[in-house]
C-alpha cells in the first residue's frame, strides 16, 4: 500500500492540543486548528475541565474537526485496591467524555510502579486487570481503547508498557478472537528505537489494531525526558519509514502531531507552531 501524500492534504492530519501547550481555552484552540486547515484534533482532558462537552462537541462538528483521540487515561497502577478502584472510576468517566465528543478512541497510558514499589510484574498484572475491566465500559459506549506504549525511560513512573510487542500481547490476551475495542497507538517518539518495531507494526496491521500514529522527533541531545520533544525534521527519527510501515499495515487514520516542548515550541505563538507543523508534515513526514 503506497504512502499517502500529505501535500495540500492537511485534512489527513491532526493536532494534539498538548502541541500548543494548553495555553488557550479549548474553544480558541480548536478554532485555530480548524482555521489552519487540519482535519482532526486530539484534545486532552485537562482542556475540557469546566467545559460543557455538548457545546464543545457542537463547535467541533461545526468547525469540521474530527476527534481522532481523547487523551489520556489516569494511571491504572496503584498502591492499594482503593487507589485502583478510584482510577477505574476516573477512567470510566473519561470514556463517557470521549463518547460525548464522538472520539474515535481513548488513549491509555497505563502507569508505572506504584510509589514505593519495585514489583514491575505486579504493576503489569494491575494493568491487565484494569484494561480488561475498562474495555467492557468502552464497548458499551462505542469507544476503542488505544494502548500507548511509552519509551522504557518512563517504565518506573509513567508506563510499565514499553514496547509495541507488549501492547499487542496484552490486546491478544484480552481479545483473543481479534480486534473488537482494543488496539494500539504508535507514537514514533516512544518506539523509533525498537529493533522489532516494523515487524510489530505489521502484526498490529494484520489484527487491525492500529488506532493512531503520533509524530514528533527525538532531539540530540534531549535536555528533558518529558518536555523536550522535537518538531518533525529536527531530530533523528525516520518519520517516513515508520509511517510507510504503518500505512502499509492498513492504517488510514489521521497523522497526529504531539509535541511536548516547554522551552521552545510552547513559548511561541500558536499560529506559528501550527504553520510549522503544517510545513513539516508535508515536507518530512
Amino acid at each position: 500500500m503506497s504512502l499517502r501524500s500529505l501535500v495540500n492534504q492537511l485534512d489527513l492530519c491532526s493536532i494534539n492540543t498538548a502541541t500548543l501547550g494548553h495555553r488557550l481555552p479549548v474553544e480558541q484552540t480548536l478554532e485555530l486548528i480548524a482555521r489552519a486547515g487540519f482535519g482532526a484534533i486530539a484534545p486532552w482532558r485537562r482542556d475540557m475541565e469546566g467545559r460543557d462537552l455538548r457545546k464543545v462537541g457542537r463547535q467541533l462538528r461545526d468547525s469540521g474537526l474530527k476527534v481522532n483521540a481523547y487523551c489520556r487515561s489516569t494511571y491504572l497502577t496503584a498502591q492499594d485496591s482503593d487507589g485502583f478502584k478510584k482510577s477505574l472510576l476516573d477512567n470510566g468517566n473519561a470514556i463517557k467524555e470521549a463518547a460525548e465528543l464522538q472520539a474515535d478512541c481513548f488513549v491509555m497510558v497505563v502507569g508505572g510502579l506504584p510509589e514505593g514499589s519495585k514489583d514491575i510484574a505486579g504493576a503489569r498484572a494491575q494493568v491487565t486487570e484494569g484494561i480488561s475491566l475498562l474495555r467492557e465500559q468502552a464497548r458499551s459506549h462505542g469507544i476503542a481503547l488505544a494502548l500507548e506504549p511509552l519509551h522504557p525511560m518512563y517504565a518506573a513512573d509513567r508506563s510499565c508498557l514499553s514496547t509495541l510487542e507488549q501492547a499487542l500481547d496484552l490486546c491478544e490476551q484480552i481479545e483473543p478472537q481479534g480486534f473488537d475495542s482494543l488496539g494500539v497507538a504508535v507514537d514514533v517518539y516512544h518506539c523509533w528505537w525498537d529493533p522489532k518495531l516494523h515487524g510489530q507494526i505489521e502484526r498490529a496491521g494484520m489484527q487491525q489494531r492500529i488506532l493512531g500514529l503520533h509524530v514528533s522527533d527525538w532531539l540530540v541531545p534531549t535536555r528533558d525526558m518529558l518536555l523536550d520533544r522535537g518538531m518533525m525534521g529536527d531530530g533523528v527519527i525516520d518519520l517516513q519509514g515508520i509511517r510507510h510501515s504503518v500505512e502499509a499495515a492498513g492504517y488510514r487514520g489521521p497523522i497526529e502531531v504531539e509535541i511536548f516542548s516547554r522551552d521552545r515550541w510552547w513559548t511561541l505563538e500558536e499560529e506559528h507552531v501550527l504553520k510549522t507543523c503544517a510545513q513539516r508534515l508535508q515536507e518530512v513526514c
